[in-house]
């Protein structure tokens, strides 16, 4: 599924934002979407690139400026086809995640 893009620069604008996900990919690489009015959004750059890292507290510091209500961190995995067990259509994780600006 893609998801609609939006430059951090614009989010930064907004009054507030539901959410701030920051999803865990692979090997301790993020990248970062926001939830506006129950439509989530890719976070990108000014040159539209994903905004992407592999330490998730550069990626809060990039968004320090986005006023969120809320921010988790986000994980699937594939874990249960591997080993065997029943397709899952949505075996997402969501952790609240705090902002404690150790950057």
């Amino acid at each position: 599924m893609t998801k609609d893009q939006q430059p951090l620069s614009k989010l930064e604008q907004y009054f507030e934002v539901e959410k701030l996900v920051f999803h865990s990919l692979d090997l301790a690489l993020y990248n970062v979407s926001a939830v506006v009015e129950g439509q989530e959004y890719m976070i990108t750059d000014e040159k539209n690139q994903r905004l992407k890292s592999h330490n998730l507290l550069s990626l809060q510091q990039l968004c320090q400026h986005v006023k969120a209500k809320k921010q988790v961190v986000r994980q699937s995995s594939p874990y249960d086809e591997m080993v065997g067990g029943p397709i899952k259509v949505n075996n997402e994780l969501e952790v609240s995640l705090g902002d404690n600006k150790l950057y």
